[in-house]
């Protein structure tokens, strides 16, 4: 496995590269950070050969790429398991892990992108879908969190790193409902020093951008 000194964080601070930074301050590592622009350096072949889709976040570990925010939180949990980001292998909670983690990155993301563009999938639809409807994929990550701290086994995880920021998105951003549940799992990470830190690097406050 590389050692952290070959580890490359490339982002925006404007983008999904928030959830990583995030990431990366939780195992507390060092890693450098390469900052790309919209529409120039992160479509540059250089950049390009790191990610052919162009936007970021991305990392690079020795010759090791790795693309996609939740991918990116999974492997850097397996790559530093001193941190303690992923349940043991064979463990109930490892498969809590992997069910919510997966579950926000699949359903919930098409879920919310949709209602955000205005997509509505008519009932009779709606098996054509991997989320069914908007309102039950909230449901179903609400009933998630709505009694627990956490996600799995009853610790924090890299599982929380990227549900909570992506439900911190939602309540920021007006594209989920502030349902109480919501708000208080949200509350409770973002008072760690590690996402404090993230923010502070990031340039404090999230302010609307571009998707990444």
């Amino acid at each position: 496995m590389p050692s952290s000194d070959n580890l490359v964080f490339y982002t925006h601070p404007r983008s999904r590269g928030r959830i990583v930074r995030w990431m990366l301050e939780e195992i507390g590592v060092s890693y450098s950070t390469e900052v790309l622009e919209y529409g120039t350096t992160m479509k540059a072949p250089v950049y390009l050969a790191i990610n052919p889709m162009g936007k970021v976040p991305a990392i690079r570990h020795g010759g090791i790429v790795v693309t996609e925010c939740a991918a990116i939180c999974a492997y850097l949990a397996d790559a530093f398991p001193e941190a303690a980001l992923a349940p043991p292998l064979g463990s109930p909670a490892r498969g809590d892990y992997y069910r919510w983690l997966f579950f926000v990155a699949g359903p919930y993301e098409a879920a919310v992108s949709n209602q955000a563009l205005g997509v509505t999938v008519p009932p009779e639809k709606e098996v054509f879908v991997g989320y069914g409807s908007f309102p039950r994929v909230l449901d179903t990550l609400e009933a998630a969190v709505r009694d627990r701290p956490f996600l799995a086994g009853g610790r924090f995880s890299a599982a929380d790193v990227y549900v909570g920021a992506q439900i911190g998105f939602g309540l920021m951003f007006g594209t989920i409902e502030k349902r109480p549940a919501f708000v208080r799992y949200f509350e409770n990470l973002s008072s760690r020093p590690a996402y404090l830190r993230a923010e502070h690097l990031d340039g404090g406050s999230m302010q609307a951008g571009k998707p990444a």
